[in-house]
């Protein structure tokens, strides 16, 4: 797991993407992001009256310390940054960009970039075909898929203005 004091730039423009496989971890991770760095809470795998009850501790510790938090599933009081309403959505083609858009996509998490825990046998996009996935649409473009905070470093000149980890943010456990 990547040890977030190194490196701090990268992690201005990283998104956690949180699930039960972070554990404890998820909340020494959340306070390693920098204000400007943002959360995408997921936790599927968890009943959803503890996923609210999660959902809201993360939602406090993210706007005290100036995260950007969006909610995937759907839970009430979700999706909302700076009292403005902030649509997370994947994008694994055009179509579901274009759909996304449509829905009112803020972001558009592009992916997988490269091979991922997350989607194990997943063919990853490359470079090559990630760019033209979101190419002209007015949303923020994310890469996503085993991104790390040096791959991040390499792609930001192709137009991603974030990269989503969850492997590549969580602070090791001790």
């Amino acid at each position: 797991m990547a040890n977030l004091n190194r490196n701090c730039a990268p992690r201005r423009h990283a998104w956690l993407m949180t699930d039960a496989r972070i554990g404890d971890a998820l909340l020494p991770t959340l306070l390693a992001l920098p204000p400007g760095a943002g959360v995408v809470f997921r936790h599927y795998d968890v009943p959803r009256a503890e996923r609210h009850r999660l959902f809201l501790r993360v939602r406090r510790l993210a706007q005290a310390r100036g995260l950007r938090i969006s909610v995937a599933g759907g839970l009430p009081g979700a999706g909302a940054h700076n009292g403005r309403r902030a649509l997370t959505h994947a994008a694994h083609d055009r179509r579901e960009a274009v759909a996304a858009m449509r829905a009112g996509a803020t972001w558009l998490f592009v992916s997988p970039l490269f091979a991922t825990r997350s989607h194990v046998g997943a063919t990853p996009l490359g470079v090559r075909r990630a760019l033209p996935i979101a190419r002209g649409l007015r949303a923020e473009r994310i890469a996503m898929g085993g991104m790390t905070a040096k791959r991040w470093l390499r792609l930001r000149r192709y137009g991603f203005v974030g990269w989503a980890a969850i492997d590549g943010l969580v602070v090791a456990r001790r």
